[in-house]
């Protein structure tokens, strides 16, 4: 299995995931342009993707889904609530596929096991993917961790963990009251503390890569996030990737 990041961030959201001759795109929310120019410094045509998951329907996550499915007769999977938040992207989508964000399920070489988040949307879901040996662990757009998102991350080969912002720095913001509680409550996003204190509490023994993802552009710097994650692992800072809006990262290779 490897993996890699077309960008993170509140301008656009796309994480590549491939299995011998199967990839799947985890969102999308880039113009159809931008996301092939991004699958191409990936080396990838999107012909070549078999499905996108959908973690739910905010713009930065889902507006580059409909078109690049539809262009490409690309199949779609994602929650029933996320479905019903953008009806009028589904009929010209291809092909949908509805799942249960606690049931598992496999598009042809990778098992794919989803699980509910709190979060500001109809039906919030994140993943966990896997070829059956190593599992990837996908977690953004999370307000606040819960026992049972511990428990499925736990014993990952690889986490993609959100770092969207340093509370101080948050507080500090000219950003309204009324946003900052929404970023800052139990159904934002989670910030570099709450990232590091979850961190802590997963069984990271089989751990290869860890990426601080989803940071913002105002309230966080990458520094700040490897910091937090680092003294959680006591691990070297620079061991920390991050994902970023611009680059994404390249492939990493699981083992």
């Amino acid at each position: 299995m490897r993996f890699a990041c077309l960008g993170s961030g509140s301008q656009g959201n796309g994480l590549v995931v491939e299995v011998a001759d199967t990839r799947l795109l985890l969102d999308c929310g880039f113009t159809l342009k931008e996301t092939i120019a991004r699958l191409s410094r990936l080396d990838l045509d999107p012909g070549m993707i078999n499905g996108i998951v959908v973690t739910h329907e905010h713009d930065d996550h889902i507006s580059g889904v409909a078109r690049l499915a539809r262009k490409f007769d690309i199949p779609v999977w994602l929650t029933h609530g996320t479905l019903r938040s953008m009806e009028k992207a589904v009929a010209v989508l291809p092909k949908v596929n509805i799942i249960d964000s606690h049931q598992r399920f496999a598009i042809n070489a990778i098992e794919i096991e989803p699980y509910p988040v709190p979060h500001d949307a109809q039906e919030p879901a994140q993943f966990v993917f896997s070829d059956g040996a190593v599992r990837l662990g996908v977690l953004t757009d999370s307000g606040c961790s819960t026992p049972h998102i511990e428990a499925v991350l736990s014993r990952c080969h690889a986490l993609v963990l959100e770092c969207n912002h340093d509370a101080q720095m948050l507080a500090d913001s000219n950003y309204p009251s009324s946003l900052k509680q929404r970023i800052g409550g139990r159904f934002g996003h989670l910030e570099n503390t709450a990232a590091a204190k979850l961190l802590a509490n997963l069984d990271c023994s089989r751990l290869q890569h860890l990426i601080a993802a989803h940071l913002s552009r105002t309230n966080n710097t990458p520094l700040l996030a490897q910091v937090a994650l680092s003294n959680s692992l006591n691990c070297d800072r620079n061991w920390i990737g991050i994902a970023s809006q611009n680059e994404g990262f390249g492939w990493r290779q699981l083992v």
